[in-house]
């Protein structure tokens, strides 16, 4: 009898997150993702070292911006865990499958996702952000019973302020 063993490098795996894809997908399932809890579980299960958030506030192009990080640091990881359920990143996703660096491809939502990340090649690979849901979930807080505040409510305009366009954040727990 032959064991097949899922290959994981246990030091040096980055993981992509399309941040937009995974918070509207999370959303659109009732429930709200704590990034503490979830950076935790991609370190110990996943043994992530490094992970990439790409936030867009902006109409920009976040996949661009992440499908060229992973290409530029291709050769700093052994393998890529990649989030999201959009289709624009099936190339990437094929390109890291054939290179032997693909680890997981972790979908935030598993009734709506591109069919071209369906594609069977993909199947053994592919994980859902839902079956974590326990690990993962932001815990809701019991809110405390007070006197109401009493006092002056003061609004600021923000309408001058413009957010950044688009953020990668590298979250990593090893020192450099």
């Amino acid at each position: 009898m032959i064991k097949l063993i899922n290959m994981i490098s246990k030091e040096n795996n980055f993981a992509f997150i399309d941040s937009q894809n995974l918070n509207l997908g999370i959303r659109a399932q009732g429930w709200e993702l704590d990034f503490a809890r979830f950076r935790v579980y991609l370190k110990d299960k996943h043994y992530i070292s490094k992970a990439f958030l790409f936030i867009g506030y902006v109409k920009g192009n976040v996949d661009a911006e992440l499908v060229l990080h992973a290409m530029i640091h291709i050769n700093d990881f052994d393998q890529a865990l990649i989030v999201t359920g959009d289709g624009d990143f099936h190339c990437l996703v094929e390109y890291l499958l054939e290179q032997k660096k693909l680890l997981a491809l972790m979908v935030p939502n598993r009734k709506k996702y591109s069919g071209l990340l369906k594609r069977k090649y993909f199947l053994p690979y592919t994980r859902f952000v839902a079956d974590i849901r326990n690990k993962v979930q932001k815990k809701r807080k019991t809110p405390m019973r007070t006197k109401p505040h009493q006092g002056t409510l003061s609004v600021r305009d923000n309408s001058s302020i413009s957010p950044p366009k688009i953020m990668s954040i590298a979250l990593s727990t090893s020192k450099q």
